[in-house]
């Protein structure tokens, strides 16, 4: 599916299957993907602030300068994921999930200025 540049604010997209899927520059603020399969989209530049992501499967995604500001990420698997300027500010995330993601965690977001390494608490 192809999502691109879409307002989506607040949708709900439940343990669905979005393998593939594009949300590049999409607004997804307060967008619920509780235990929704994500393998290998692409959220490039998304708007995802206070989303709901708990249980969802963001493997091999593209969140390049993807804006997840407050978003609830608890149980959330971010294995082979591409996050370069991601902004994951009060994001609440599982210490394992936030040690795997300081491992890759480089540049800066471009809307908020935000470093992506400061933004995930990483030593």
């Amino acid at each position: 599916m192809d999502f691109s540049g879409k307002n989506l604010t607040d949708s709900s997209f439940n343990k669905a299957n979005l393998r593939g899927s594009n949300f590049s520059h999409t607004n997804l603020q307060g967008v619920s993907l509780f235990g929704a399969y994500l393998d290998g989209a692409n959220f490039e530049g998304a708007d995802m602030r206070n989303a709901t992501l708990d249980t969802a499967r963001f493997t091999k995604v593209n969140l390049s300068n993807a804006i997840l500001e407050g978003a609830f990420a608890f149980n959330t698997k971010f294995e082979g994921a591409t996050i370069d300027g991601a902004d994951f500010t009060d994001v609440l995330l599982r210490e394992d999930t936030q040690k795997l993601l300081c491992q890759i965690a480089t540049g800066k977001n471009p809307v908020t200025g935000r470093d992506t390494r400061e933004t995930l608490y990483c030593d």
